[in-house]
């Protein structure tokens, strides 16, 4: 594996430990997300930044990589990008809840296992 897609596994996992560390400081997800100000888009440009990095080795036909990920998880994630990019104001903030919530572990459970 070259380092180049690697580094975008890394890159993705940083971002996942950011938005763990956003939410711990604030306390909850749920507080997290109510702070339109300060914590909600930081988590919404962690996402974004998540997605685009995934988007990056799709791109690239790293397959060997996404494959280690359900199509419907990138998917979903990629589908939630655009939606942040887009419709900013709209987004539905229980499905960004789920995703920090149960999206996003996995997603670190399967990178973890790619570092190693």
């Amino acid at each position: 594996m070259s380092k180049e897609p690697i580094s975008k596994i890394y890159l993705i996992l940083e971002k996942i430990e950011y938005v763990e560390e956003i939410v711990s400081n604030v306390g909850s997800i749920r507080k997290a997300l109510e702070d339109s100000v300060t914590t909600r888009p930081a988590i919404l440009m962690h996402l974004t930044a998540i997605a685009e990095q995934f988007n990056k080795l799709k791109q690239a036909n790293e397959i060997e990589i996404l494959s280690h990920f359900d199509k419907d998880d990138l998917k979903g994630m990629y589908d939630t990008r655009t939606y942040i990019a887009h419709d900013y104001d709209g987004v539905n903030l229980a499905i960004i809840d789920w995703i920090v919530r149960h999206g996003l572990p996995k997603f670190k459970k399967q990178c973890l296992k790619l570092t190693k």
